[in-house]
């Protein structure tokens, strides 16, 4: 990768992948666009306002800026994705066959995240396999299993380097989440130093993956620089960090804050997202395909994310 663009770069990964990126690639090497303003992005590199949407927007700013890698973040997540599924199709697949048609036709590599949310109930929930049944009951899901298999569709016919990962939920002490079955993984910080107390949505026993967003990052820049040779897969690996359930963190966090409470008003949308999906992925294809290891576990996040949050907050 030497000039890139990022798609959705104002969002909870863009933000971050952004700076990470010009850190390794340049500045000016990296272009943010997004929908809506982003003046801290546009501070450091090239940003452009775009709409995802608009093929010939898109296919002129890559064509501009000489990209030869399209990092395709744009997404409505899980739960918000439930409320308006028309639309969630219309976002999500939309702006990824803009980027994977794009990219056939101006030399491009892509990369666009997958989840967790791919899985459904029927798919083994215990180190659940890189190939395994995939019948997710959301329209987000659909729409990262539809995506997979563009992905590789556009790779075998077309010779797009399409690759991605699973990504399990994201905790970030940057950028607030926006509308997924996971984020109450991060709320639980902000709250427990707000106000010492915590409203979970999700059940008390719901385990589900999750990974620190250093690690998340990191995932991206290390399956996008990897030996094309070497890679058995492409759409998409499992990675996994960690996996807990909401009295397993609130555990931790009581460890360091004994004052800290939590009670439980559960929302019964994402119980059921969240008791559709697995509890733990075999990541052993992305171990031994690209050389994947997390470096960021529950108890070195947890610390970690209150002296950020605090820092953030003021506290």
């Amino acid at each position: 990768m030497k000039h890139i663009l990022i798609v959705g770069a104002g969002g909870q990964i863009g933000s971050e992948l952004t700076v990470y990126l010009r850190s390794i690639y340049g500045n000016n090497n990296v272009v943010a666009t997004d929908m809506r303003d982003c003046p801290a992005l546009a501070a450091d590199g090239p940003f452009e306002q775009l709409d995802a949407l608009n093929t010939e927007a898109v296919a002129s700013v890559v064509k501009r800026y000489k990209i030869d890698a399209i990092f395709n973040l744009v997404a409505l997540l899980s739960a918000t994705g439930e409320k308006n599924p028309q639309l969630a199709w219309k976002i999500n697949i939309g702006a990824l066959m803009n980027a994977l048609e794009i990219a056939r036709e101006n030399n491009c590599a892509v990369f666009t995240p997958s989840s967790i949310g791919a899985f459904g109930p029927t798919t083994p929930k215990d180190m659940t396999p890189q190939d395994t049944i995939m019948q997710p009951t959301t329209m987000y899901g659909v729409c990262k299993v539809t995506g997979e298999m563009l992905g590789n569709y556009y790779y075998q016919r077309f010779g797009v380097d399409a690759r991605s990962v699973r990504f399990p939920g994201i905790i970030s002490n940057v950028t607030l989440p926006g509308g997924g079955t996971t984020d109450y993984a991060v709320e639980i910080y902000y709250e427990a130093i707000k106000t010492g107390k915590f409203v979970c949505p999700v059940p008390s026993d719901v385990y589900m993956d999750m990974i620190y967003m250093p690690d998340a990052l990191r995932a991206c820049v290390e399956l996008m620089e990897a030996d094309p040779a070497k890679l058995v897969h492409r759409n998409s690996f499992n990675i996994a960090s960690m996996s807990f359930t909401p009295e397993i963190i609130y555990a931790e966090l009581k460890k360091r804050m004994p004052e800290f409470t939590m009670t439980y008003d559960v929302d019964p949308v994402k119980k059921a997202i969240a008791e559709s999906w697995p509890n733990k992925l075999d990541d052993s294809c992305a171990r031994a395909e690209w050389g994947w290891k997390p470096e960021w576990d529950l108890s070195s996040m947890t610390d970690d994310m209150l002296e950020k949050v605090r820092i953030k907050l003021g506290k």
